[in-house]
């Protein structure tokens, strides 16, 4: 038997039509990959602000633990606490968590203050544990948890 020969050669490379068939496919997943990722990477930035709140949750405990006041004690010695002075406002990655001492010295609020990719996020703690969020919109807002993923409720 005679092989038998095109007159047009061989066909090579990718017609017209299936170029832009994976230009769909690649486009319907970066539609739906990119939004999920930038989540993802944002739930990981936000562990600064609560991880920073928690450290100074943990200060001011152990200042009240040892002088029965969230206040700076004067005498000899004084013990400063950490709401105070240069340590009163400290920056953890893109988060700065500053804190005030009520009053009557038995009470204070801890702030994350979120900037950069996280700049929408504030994380609040009180001396009783109440914890808050303020969050960009679709992540939710809370008066009794840190929200730490989009959609989340407490």
């Amino acid at each position: 038997m005679k092989p038998v020969h095109s007159t047009h050669g061989s066909n090579r490379g990718f017609t017209l039509i299936e170029v832009m068939i994976a230009v769909a496919i690649v486009g319907i997943l970066v539609t739906i990959a990119l939004p999920s990722y930038r989540d993802y990477v944002i739930r990981g930035q936000l562990v600064d602000g609560t991880n920073g709140l928690a450290s100074m949750r943990a200060e001011m405990e152990r200042h009240f633990q040892d002088n029965r006041t969230y206040a700076t004690v004067t005498g000899t010695p004084t013990f400063t606490t950490p709401c105070a002075g240069a340590v009163a406002q400290r920056t953890f990655n893109n988060f700065v968590v500053d804190c005030s001492v009520a009053p009557t010295a038995t009470a204070y609020t801890l702030r994350a203050t979120g900037g950069g990719p996280v700049a929408d996020f504030v994380f609040t703690v009180t001396a009783q544990d109440v914890r808050a969020t303020t969050a960009p919109t679709g992540w939710g807002n809370s008066s009794t948890c840190w929200v730490t993923r989009r959609g989340m409720t407490c």
